[in-house]
């Protein structure tokens, strides 16, 4: 433990290029954070606040870990006065279910409870759980309730609710613990607006009673959103005939989007899905196509050249004439108008990526084409009947003459390793359970998903059961429930979340984690973390 000034601050491990950086209090965490806004340390890419930590994620080519605590310790958090941010001012329609039994915990009625929320002003912390989902404190502690015992299965979007300290609006319909309390008609996440989310970190806000008051404000400090479609005409179309699953349009994802509460998202194995593109000469960040377990049948509409990466699956063409040709591992194949072409099955591994020249026409969202499963935002998933466009190649392109499997693909019933750190929270688990966790054999679920991976295996115990304050998590955070079944988050992850994670998935081994089929017997593997 370090101290900065006459606040003690403790760094932990999350994994190399990343710290969680734990304080006091949640005024702390917002001094640090405008600190190293207002003077930036080298090297520092990206902060996510939460109630008490901070997520310092920094390039380790131009800072080391020791540097980078000496620089945070040396600040007087103490003396740094955050600047408010604008007023924003939501209308509320004081209706919820939890409303009553809220003002009866208080003690005072219903009309008194709903005067002491609106005289009240309150602060964006932080982004996180689902996108444009704002953590608002206040200084007022009467407002500090307990969650429900049983999360609701779905709170309406535009729900008020309270929970811990802080007050929030559900941007979308989604489950929740939080106590409702009302409603309001405003869009708390937009991705046709710039910002998305209507509430940013630092800003004021402020509840309008809508049963008395017809006139409500909001300060839109957003500008029009950048055009979402691609401005040149497409070359040609895919035809989606028939899929097992979904196909998913994906690229490399939305970095620096966490201040919305929006994870970078992108393929689950972004080195098979840049391999694809290299095959057919696209640019870096061209769209391509993830396909899950394969059974798929396309028909191409002009003319394109195709290749397919990832997890290895028969490829086969059948031309319009009739004929029919296979195509080879990492194969480019040229196809013409009608052709039809069939991906089974792959015999191992879970995902593959499928390129053709200039890549596929797709909205951007947030600057991506990628599809977010949890945000529920970016391109839908294409069924049985859809067509997507197929954009003109590249001028000059330049094509891969040749390329290697990243790493061995998994099988079902077979056995990965991954390289993992532990922390930021392995101490709230008991010593043997963390030997375990190192130890043990886990079994890929199929209750997985781009989100995450459901592990089972004996049961993981904690020390306490006591909740965790909300902290930001990364993509390979292996987050353990009050199951004691562990949770490997993959790409579409939460920003931030309320269960301690044991440890995180090194950075090299994560695309191979976004491949692992279900039946899998993992284990994890203990590296260090650096210090210097």
């Amino acid at each position: 433990m370090v101290s900065a000034g006459d606040q003690p601050i403790r760094f932990l491990p999350v994994r190399d290029g990343s710290v969680l950086v734990e304080l006091e209090n949640l005024d702390r965490v917002l001094a640090l954070v405008y600190s190293l806004e207002r003077d930036p340390v080298e090297g520092v890419l990206e902060m996510i606040p939460a109630a008490r930590t901070v997520l310092v994620t920094f390039d380790i080519e131009r800072i080391r870990p020791h540097e980078l605590a000496a620089q945070i310790s040396s600040r007087n958090l103490a003396q740094v006065q955050p600047v408010d941010g604008p007023l924003v001012q939501i209308p509320v329609r004081y209706d919820g279910e939890d409303l009553a039994g809220l003002a009866e915990l208080l003690g005072v009625p219903v009309r008194e409870f709903v005067r002491w929320h609106t005289r009240t002003e309150y602060k964006v912390a932080f982004v996180g759980f689902a996108p444009g989902f704002a953590y608002l404190s206040s200084d007022d502690s009467r407002f500090t309730v307990p969650r429900l015992a049983t999360p609701r299965v779905r709170v309406p979007a535009g729900s008020v609710a309270l929970a811990g300290n802080f007050c929030g609006i559900y941007p979308k319909d989604s489950p929740g613990g939080w106590r409702l309390i009302g409603s309001t008609p405003l869009k708390m996440f937009d991705p046709d607006r710039n910002p998305a989310a209507l509430l940013q970190p630092g800003s004021r806000v402020r509840f309008i009673d809508m049963a008395h008051s017809a006139r409500h404000m909001v300060i839109d400090m957003s500008k029009p959103a950048a055009p979402r479609r691609p401005s040149v005409e497409a070359a040609g179309r895919l035809e989606i005939l028939s899929t097992l699953f979904p196909l998913l349009v994906q690229d490399g994802g939305r970095a620096g989007q966490s201040r919305q509460g929006v994870s970078i998202s992108g393929a689950a194995d972004k080195a098979s899905y840049r391999i694809a593109n290299r095959l057919v000469g696209n640019d870096r960040g061209a769209p391509a196509l993830e396909i899950t377990l394969g059974q798929v049948r396309l028909r191409v509409h002009g003319k394109t050249f195709m290749a397919l990466s990832g997890a290895p699956a028969p490829f086969t063409v059948q031309r319009k004439q009739g004929t029919t040709m296979n195509a080879g591992r990492h194969e480019v194949v040229a196809l013409m108008d009608g052709d039809v072409v069939a991906i089974g099955s792959p015999a191992s591994g879970l995902r593959s990526y499928l390129a053709v020249r200039g890549g596929f026409e797709s909205a951007l969202v947030l600057g991506s084409a990628s599809r977010d499963v949890l945000a529920q935002i970016g391109p839908l998933p294409l069924v049985a009947g859809a067509q997507i466009g197929i954009l003109p190649p590249p001028r000059n392109a330049v094509v891969s003459a040749g390329e290697r499997e990243p790493f061995a693909m998994p099988v079902s019933g077979g056995h990965v390793s991954l390289d993992v750190t532990l922390g930021p929270r392995a101490d709230w688990f008991t010593e043997k359970s963390v030997e375990r966790f190192l130890s043990e054999e886990w079994t890929v679920t199929a209750e997985s998903s781009r989100t995450g991976i459901r592990l089972h295996g004996q049961p993981l115990e904690r020390i306490s059961k006591a909740e965790l304050p909300s902290e930001a998590t990364v993509q390979g955070a292996i987050q353990v429930p009050l199951s004691g079944q562990p949770v490997l988050f993959l790409t579409d992850h939460p920003v931030t979340g309320g269960y301690p994670v044991i440890a995180n998935v090194a950075a090299h081994h994560l695309d191979l984690a976004g491949q692992l089929p279900p039946g899998v017997k993992l284990r994890f593997k203990k590296l260090p973390f650096p210090q210097n």
